[in-house]
């Protein structure tokens, strides 16, 4: 059903479309996150749950309105674009912002992951033995997600839509970063960064009329990848957001506990304090991607020395990223009141 919004709740959903988005592009971090922590987690999948072969028909046959009411077009329109708005604005800041102030940017999103947990257990009231073993369950699959090994890149296209299903995941599933699951697929480069680039660079050369990159069979490459990938990632969306509002159907109570659980697992991929190790070829030189960055292949992970001043900043900036989600979390509940009279 469609609900009625204010000028101010839809500025507002566009903004959390912005945090998804942002959110979405680094690795660790999940889009899904935001979604729970901003209340609008069970709409989001339900919405996303109307794609489907009814709303294909109502394409089909040409009844858009209809088609808008049905898959609550309001509400998804709205988000979408704000995390359109976010991949071409706030991700490009978080790039700046990760390459010059790393440990701060990883703190304050380690800060924000605890904020999340404390925020998402609190209303959980109804913990039992069976409760736990979910949230056991989910934290033992976000600690195996966080040290598995990153594989090669590979830009084979049945893998590539592979990538884009399942690295949606970070939308609809809280705790599994999408980004993350692409970087250990070895595609994180070629996906977000390469072929998003080649994407942008096109659309800039069509604005002036400019169609040489048709003759650029490395461009051409890019842009069926990309192409690819948000076919997978459509599909992926349907199909998994299928799948959780089924589980959240019929075990509410199990899914939010092992979400719990999953979303305390993956504060090893944020531990701040980490070493990048890159990839090296066989001349034991570091391999670069077409940006001319090098590829990272793990992450080293080590606990801080408090004798450092930018240890207690990046424990300053963490107690930030807890304080942004939980006033966030209020205003977001502060809002809610009014409207459930």
């Amino acid at each position: 059903m469609q609900q009625t919004r204010t000028f101010t709740d839809k500025v507002l959903l566009v903004l959390k479309g912005l945090a998804m988005g942002a959110a979405n592009k680094v690795p660790g971090v999940s889009g899904g996150v935001v979604a729970f922590v901003a209340g609008f987690y069970e709409e989001f999948i339900y919405s996303l749950q109307k794609i489907n072969y009814k709303a294909f028909m109502l394409l089909i046959n040409g009844r858009f309105r209809s088609l808008f009411h049905y898959t609550n077009g309001k509400f998804l329109s709205l988000l979408i674009l704000g995390m359109l708005i976010s991949y071409f604005s706030v991700s490009k800041l978080l790039d700046y912002l990760i390459l010059h102030y790393e440990l701060y940017v990883w703190a304050s999103f380690f800060g924000m992951i605890i904020g999340s947990i404390y925020y998402i257990s609190k209303d959980f009231d109804e913990w039992s033995k069976r409760s736990l073993v979910f949230v056991f369950l989910g934290i033992i699959a976000g600690v195996a997600i966080s040290f598995l090994e990153p594989a090669k890149e590979n830009d084979n296209l049945w893998f590539v839509f592979f990538c884009g299903m399942v690295g949606v995941s970070g939308m609809t599933l809280p705790g599994l970063s999408g980004s993350f699951i692409l970087i250990l697929f070895g595609n994180y480069v070629l996906l977000l960064v390469d072929s998003v680039n080649a994407l942008y660079d096109t659309l800039a050369d069509l604005v002036v009329l400019d169609f040489s990159f048709i003759n650029d069979p490395d461009r051409i490459r890019l842009l069926e990848v990309i192409l690819v990938f948000g076919a997978g990632s459509l599909a992926g969306l349907v199909t998994l957001s299928h799948f959780l509002g089924y589980v959240l159907k019929h075990y509410k109570k199990d899914t939010f506990a092992a979400i719990i659980g999953f979303i305390t697992g993956s504060l090893g991929v944020v531990w701040p304090w980490k070493e990048k190790i890159f990839k090296l070829n066989q001349s034991g030189e570091i391999i670069l991607d077409s940006q001319g960055n090098g590829i990272i292949d793990y992450y080293d992970r080590y606990f801080p020395t408090f004798s450092s001043a930018e240890t207690w900043l990046a424990i300053f900036f963490i107690f930030v990223g807890i304080l942004i989600v939980l006033g966030l979390a209020w205003y977001e509940k502060k809002n809610q009141k009014p409207a459930t009279r």
